[in-house]
């Protein structure tokens, strides 16, 4: 598979990454121990949609344009990297509590456990990677 191939797949999947995440999160009503507050999922969420249109536009504009340029590109990554903190600080919540007025975690219908945030933030950071590796070596 092509270099540029697997940075539209990524982008594809960092998208459904940003809206799961809003999904899962809305109204409080996420699974983990802590409460994550609802500025970072602002954040997460805003930052992802910036940086879908932002990614997206740089991909497909003709790489003399102002919009496929490098400074696009740049900003791109940029906003990728905030959906990525976000995503993993978010992770956060999985965190064992201690002490003696600790509670339980919460449950919800996605998943048994921090799997799926794991493997959806750690992928997040993975593309992130392939993103920077992808824009540096000139390969998109």
């Amino acid at each position: 598979m092509s270099e540029p191939v697997v940075v539209y797949v990524l982008t594809a999947l960092a998208a459904v990454v940003v809206v799961l995440t809003r999904l899962r999160l809305r109204g409080g009503q996420g699974a983990g121990r802590v409460f994550v507050g609802k500025r970072l999922l602002d954040v997460h969420t805003g930052a992802g949609v910036l940086a879908l249109v932002v990614w997206v536009v740089f991909l497909v504009a003709p790489d003399k344009s102002l919009l496929g340029g490098a400074a696009a590109g740049v900003v791109g990554l940029a906003l990728w990297l905030v959906v990525t903190i976000a995503g993993l600080l978010m992770l956060v919540r999985w965190l064992p509590s201690r002490g003696r007025h600790s509670t339980g975690g919460a449950g919800d219908r996605w998943s048994e456990g921090p799997g799926l945030s794991v493997l959806a933030h750690v992928g997040m950071l993975a593309a992130f990677v392939v993103f920077v590796v992808a824009y540096v070596s000139g390969g998109i």
